[in-house]
């Protein structure tokens, strides 16, 4: 517990790090700045979010109009909580979600379930990879994270807005999650019409992909029995693997690594509340808790000694690096010096004190790293690295995750889908929405 309280020696603190702002309006600020990348910066014919904007106008793969399906369904959520904070009115939101809407129902999608990217204009699928070129059950699961929050959102509200939450749920009904058992008890990341199964990627956890597995048991049209989150996603109990890493207890194995990247503790949560969720593997908000502060940890500890890490400058994730892209995480092999924003502060829901220290520090040096749309993706000190680029999966949680720390109003509206509710009960979920 002591490398969790003890600073690195190396880490410099600008004095704008005690600036006068209070908690509320820097959070507001982050919040709004970030919300607008989903909003000002959405590709425009579709209204979805662009996969990625760079200020300097460079796309060395020509893909500036190329959509994202999960980043979209982190941004539909972002964009919820902007028309509740008032960044825009309810009806320019609305006409918004009805644009994305209307996009997804024409847009390809396979057996209900879309691709991992679009060309934003078309609406035809852009591949991922040579043979992901088909449906997406992951990213399409965080997209309906955000409809189904969307849904509840509109649900009771104008006849406009009940016809929006009617189209969405029949986007709901038309995903076929069974097909992705491939008449198996798992699931599987990918299908495409040209190379079928041919990735062959079971989804087991743990990573970011439970919602997949939750919303796999939620659906009513094509539900997946519960034997299938228990052979396939917990590999009949495999995924229990209790173990300690920087002074900090997780009950879960990690795939491939004892403590992965932070956005692992982002994605699934985002609309499913960990706040006394509970099931036979994981006591859900303490596991993330944890998580998070192994990963805070390891960064002030800094064994490969680079610049900047510590209390007010941690956080690995996904994101850009340095020469391209990795998933950086908090182990020798994958710290590649770089902090991602998104990692602390999307992390605010369980480490509030600390994720709130970040986000002044990274404040105080806004010329370096903030712009028109929040926080830049990446940096390194290290390497004196600022790139004024963008990823929607890394904006969006930002702000979904300051909404449900602030107001928790993404969390009440997808934990009050009744789908989801009886998916929750079936896989035998403990949560304070289901004793409501």
């Amino acid at each position: 517990m002591i490398a969790c309280t003890q600073p690195q020696k190396n880490q410099e603190t600008p004095k704008e790090v005690t600036s006068e702002i209070t908690d509320e309006a820097l959070l507001d600020s982050v919040q709004r700045r970030t919300f607008n990348y989903f909003w000002e910066g959405a590709e425009p014919t579709s209204g979805m979010a662009r996969e990625r904007y760079h200020l300097d106008g460079v796309y060395p793969q020509n893909d500036k109009h190329v959509v994202t399906s999960g980043g979209s369904g982190f941004g539909i959520m972002a964009i919820i909580a902007g028309i509740d904070r008032g960044y825009v009115s309810r009806e320019q939101g609305l006409q918004r979600m009805d644009k994305m809407v209307s996009f997804l129902e024409k847009a390809d999608s396979f057996h209900g379930v879309y691709p991992h990217w679009w060309n934003g204009e078309t609406g035809k699928v852009r591949g991922f990879s040579e043979k992901d070129n088909g449906g997406d059950l992951v990213e399409t699961s965080f997209l309906f994270q955000g409809l189904l929050a969307a849904h509840q959102y509109y649900v009771n509200g104008s006849d406009e807005e009940k016809a929006v939450a009617a189209r969405i749920d029949k986007l709901w009904r038309a995903v076929d999650w069974n097909w992705h058992r491939n008449g198996q008890n798992v699931l599987y990341w990918h299908w495409s019409p040209e190379h079928s199964w041919e990735m062959n990627f079971a989804i087991r956890g743990y990573n970011e992909c439970m919602i997949t597995y939750i919303l796999a048991a939620c659906s009513p049209t094509h539900e997946v029995p519960a034997e299938v989150y228990h052979e396939g996603w917990a590999e009949g109990g495999a995924i229990i693997s209790p173990h300690e890493t920087e002074g900090y207890k997780l009950n879960m194995r990690y795939q491939g690594t004892e403590a992965g990247p932070l956005f692992w503790a982002h994605y699934s949560f985002l609309g499913l509340d960990p706040n006394g969720l509970k099931d036979r593997y994981a006591d859900y908000f303490e596991e993330m808790k944890n998580y998070t502060l192994i990963n805070r940890a390891y960064c002030i500890r800094n064994p490969k000694n680079y610049k900047g890490y510590g209390e007010n400058s941690w956080g690995l994730s996904a994101s850009y690096t340095v020469d391209g892209y990795s998933a950086h995480e908090p182990a020798e092999r994958g710290d590649r010096g770089v902090i991602t924003p998104t990692a602390a502060l999307s992390s605010i829901v369980y480490t509030p004190k600390e994720s709130m220290q970040v986000m002044r520090y990274l404040y105080s040096k806004k010329e370096l790293l903030f712009g028109e749309y929040g926080f830049y993706d990446a940096f390194s000190e290290t390497d004196n690295w600022y790139p004024q680029r963008y990823l929607a999966i890394d904006q969006g949680p930002i702000v979904v995750m300051i909404e449900n720390h602030r107001s928790g109003l993404l969390w009440k509206l997808f934990m009050s889908h009744p789908d989801v509710q009886k998916g929750l009960q079936k896989l035998e979920f403990e949560s304070p929405y289901l004793n409501k």
